[in-house]
């Protein structure tokens, strides 16, 4: 299969809407790898939608632990496994990966023994080489290079953007994050930066739909990047491609790709995708 990032889940935020789009994943398919960043609700089917063999799984990033970017970060690998996966798969997670992973064993502990007796699977315990990372670099072999970069999410502390280079590529994912100038300089010359973008006038009302009020408000106003400012770090890093992802509003009715690309006249001018569900970008 040809090079390719394919946005799996293009929302912030754990809700899901009817008809709107899934909470956060990706996948890069570079150099023979699959790799997938980030497990959020829906991210199986997505794979699966993305013409992926889930046994074909290779590897899985984990930016923090907010629950729209983990929770199916289990049973995705517990699914690949009952769809045949028979070889190990290598995961980095941030520090408290491990108590996840472990809480997950423990909760599919009957389902995982009864089909390794009676239908005669390797363990899934013995196929997942979990890793805890931090800054700098993560993973290094023949032609992939992973490194990290922890950013700027309160109060979560564990946060990292993620460079992925291969084949002569170079990709950024922001992870979530608020305005983070240092990210510009980690994605220097990329060819594409996935960053995650807020509309400012669809904030008030995703927090009436939402009900959390003003503690929700200055939560994202914290912790999240305006979409002014993301392409504030797309032109300092002179990237070649800006894929806007993690969107807030993503399923509001009111507001649509063009409101993104009214956001960004005059502040953008190289190319630019808008997050969408199953969006596949070619490398």
């Amino acid at each position: 299969m040809a090079d390719r990032l394919v946005l799996l889940g293009t929302k912030g935020g754990p809700a899901i809407r009817p008809g709107g789009p899934s909470p956060t994943s990706s996948l890069l398919d570079i150099a023979g790898r699959r790799v997938v960043i980030d497990c959020g609700l829906g991210v199986t089917r997505a794979l699966v939608n993305a013409d992926m063999s889930l046994k074909d799984l290779d590897m899985i990033l984990i930016t923090h632990l907010h629950s729209d970017h983990v929770l199916e970060f289990g049973p995705l690998l517990h699914t690949a496994w009952t769809s045949g996966l028979a070889r190990k798969i290598t995961v980095y997670g941030p520090a408290g990966i491990e108590e996840y992973w472990s809480g997950f064993l423990q909760s599919m502990r009957y389902d995982i023994d009864l089909r390794i007796d009676d239908e005669g699977r390797p363990d899934l315990r013995d196929l997942v080489d979990l890793k805890v990372y931090a800054d700098g670099l993560v993973h290094q072999d023949g032609n992939l290079t992973i490194t990290a970069l922890r950013v700027d999410h309160p109060p979560v502390v564990d946060c990292f953007a993620f460079k992925i280079e291969a084949a002569g590529k170079s990709i950024v994912f922001s992870a979530d994050t608020t305005y983070f100038p240092p990210l510009a300089d980690f994605a220097r010359g990329s060819d594409i930066l996935v960053h995650e973008a807020m509309l400012p006038e669809g904030v008030d009302r995703l927090v009436v739909r939402t009900g959390n009020g003003a503690r929700l408000k200055e939560h994202l106003l914290a912790s999240h990047t305006l979409v002014e400012d993301a392409a504030r770090i797309a032109t300092s890093a002179e990237v070649k491609h800006l894929v806007l992802h993690h969107l807030i509003p993503a399923d509001d009715p009111q507001f649509g790709e063009a409101d993104w690309i009214k956001a960004l006249d005059g502040k953008w001018d190289g190319r630019l995708s808008i997050g969408r569900d199953g969006l596949v970008i070619p490398l």
